[in-house]
């Protein structure tokens, strides 16, 4: 672990830091959005499952407005054509989640943050722990942890957990890495939302959202 606060502290002391500090004041400032921009970041959390997040990035920019609006149909064309992976599912799932798009406000009131969570998970189809961690961290929420190959190859590497074999993570996984992610944080002096951005970096060499 020492060798990746190493790693982790000498980043916070360069410019990388103002980077990962202003990123985070965008997720702050983004709660305060109206619903419809909310739903497209919803959008963009279901589009990253298994796919690429800089794509997701590029497919959510093209798309838009068109979360809200397009049929499913043409929704799906409109993924197809954009090159994302899984085209008909995804459209689906964000036609099922258009109902929620009125609830989002009063849902993302509530300061428990795993609550969150889980109502998350339970009521948007196509969202696991990972995609809504990811999906509350960038409207501004701090202290879940978004576990992802990235991030579970960076901690492997570190002697911190022994990588999962399946893709997919159980609950009961899922939470055990957070917690030493969290420990993690803990002794750097940040919160998961911070840290992630750190691994990512550190792991990656890009700072994305």
């Amino acid at each position: 672990m020492q060798n990746l606060i190493n790693q982790v502290q000498e980043l916070k002391q360069g410019k990388v830091k103002e980077t990962i500090d202003n990123r985070i004041a965008e997720f702050k400032e983004f709660v305060k959005s109206d619903s419809d921009r909310l739903f497209s970041e919803l959008c963009f959390c279901i589009l990253t499952a298994n796919f690429n997040a800089e794509r997701s990035i590029k497919i959510q920019e093209n798309i838009d407005e068109g979360f809200c609006n397009l049929s499913r149909e043409k929704l799906a064309s409109k993924l197809k054509e954009l090159g994302h992976r899984f085209p008909n599912t995804r459209a689906s799932y964000i036609a099922e989640a258009r109902p929620c798009i009125n609830a989002l406000k009063k849902i993302l009131n509530n300061k428990n943050e795993p609550e969150t969570r889980e109502w998350l998970v339970k009521n948007v189809k196509g969202l696991g722990y990972k995609e809504a961690s990811h999906f509350l961290r960038n409207i501004g929420k701090k202290n879940l942890a978004i576990i992802d190959f990235h991030i579970l190859d960076i901690l492997e590497a570190n002697d911190l957990i022994k990588k999962p074999k399946t893709k997919t993570l159980t609950k009961s996984k899922y939470l055990g890495i957070e917690n030493t992610l969290r420990q993690l944080a803990e002794k750097l002096n940040l919160n998961l939302a911070e840290l992630d951005l750190y691994l990512w970096y550190l792991e990656t060499g890009k700072i994305l959202k």
